[in-house]
């Protein structure tokens, strides 16, 4: 495993990160086989976790919890998120802070993830949802400004919303952001536009989510792909994004060079990149840890290939669906 600067605050922390999403309640979720996968990641130099109050409320937070504790003599970051009190994601413009992050609120839910995390400190907390309109209210940084003086957070994120990096570019550059955790991948390059100067400039540490595009960068998404009766992604992969999401992927696979796996490269596509920090992939099985964390070992892409991926950006905006 390699490790990478966590922007100003210094952290040193693994590459390749762990997103903890699917283990607090995705269909076919197993706690005996999330907490072996975890541990796997551990051994084999993991030590970035990111998950959220949302995942499972609180349940993957409580599952961190026990991987932590059973690893006394590791340092292991733990970055988790505060749901927005209107529980709607993704935010939209007309969202207030009182809608979503008033101050008691977001104490409320620190709170509730330091006991569920088992820990005195959170090292980082985000904004599950972020407008930059909030700015212009001050009052979530004062909360979070007190919170950090208590010694209760150390750095302070944001998670934007999906396909909107220009929605917190305002929050870097207040100096008031640490992190920002943003969907970068093969597909999803639009934030190297203006976003990923902003936190170079700025030192802000980028954590890459949904490396795979919810699946279609692991190439074994079909038109019939089904999944159980309340996953999510039945609500996400509709007809119209499953039929452009399969097109994408199908264009994709014979650029693949045979001694690689359309995973390995979308990650190591990510790696190439050195604003990113970290990138956090959804791993339940030890298998899937496994080949993962070997792409930190193999390096970023040959040059050739990484300039042919560049030409496969696919530049979406939001819909009722895309959450």
């Amino acid at each position: 495993m390699e490790f990478r600067r966590f922007g100003r605050t210094g952290w040193n922390v693994s590459e390749i990160g762990y997103g903890m999403w699917g283990m607090g309640g995705w269909t076919g979720s197993e706690d005996v086989q999330s907490l072996r996968s975890l541990q796997k990641a551990i051994d084999l130099g993991c030590n970035f976790f990111d998950t959220a109050w949302a995942y499972g409320e609180g349940y993957s937070e409580k599952l961190l919890n026990q991987i932590i504790h059973q690893n006394p003599e590791k340092k292991l970051y733990s970055a988790t998120k505060i749901p927005p009190k209107n529980q709607k994601w993704p935010s939209r413009r007309e969202f207030t802070l009182d809608d979503c992050y008033p101050p008691q609120h977001i104490e409320e839910y620190v709170q509730r993830s330091l006991k569920n995390i088992g820990v005195d400190t959170i090292d980082l907390i985000q904004f599950h949802t972020w407008e930059d309109s909030w700015l212009d209210d001050n009052r979530w940084a004062k909360k979070m400004e007190e919170l950090r003086r208590a010694g209760k957070i150390q750095a302070v994120g944001i998670s934007m919303n999906r396909w909107e990096p220009w929605n917190g570019v305002k929050a870097i550059r207040s100096g008031l952001i640490d992190v920002v955790q943003v969907i970068y991948n093969i597909f999803d390059q639009n934030p190297e536009d203006e976003l990923f100067p902003t936190c170079q400039e700025m030192d802000v540490a980028v954590i890459a989510r949904v490396p795979f595009d919810e699946g279609t960068l692991t190439g074994s998404l079909t038109l019939e792909s089904k999944w159980p009766e309340g996953d999510w992604r039945n609500s996400y992969f509709v007809p119209e994004n499953l039929e452009s999401s399969v097109e994408h992927a199908d264009r994709l696979k014979p650029v693949v060079p045979p001694d690689m796996t359309m995973p390995e490269m979308a990650l190591r596509f990510i790696l190439n990149n050195p604003v990113v920090s970290t990138i956090i992939p959804g791993m339940r099985k030890i298998e899937h840890v496994e080949s993962n964390i070997a792409t930190s070992d193999a390096g970023p892409l040959p040059t050739s290939l990484h300039a042919t991926l560049k030409g496969h950006r696919w530049d979406r905006t939001p819909t009722e669906w895309s959450q």
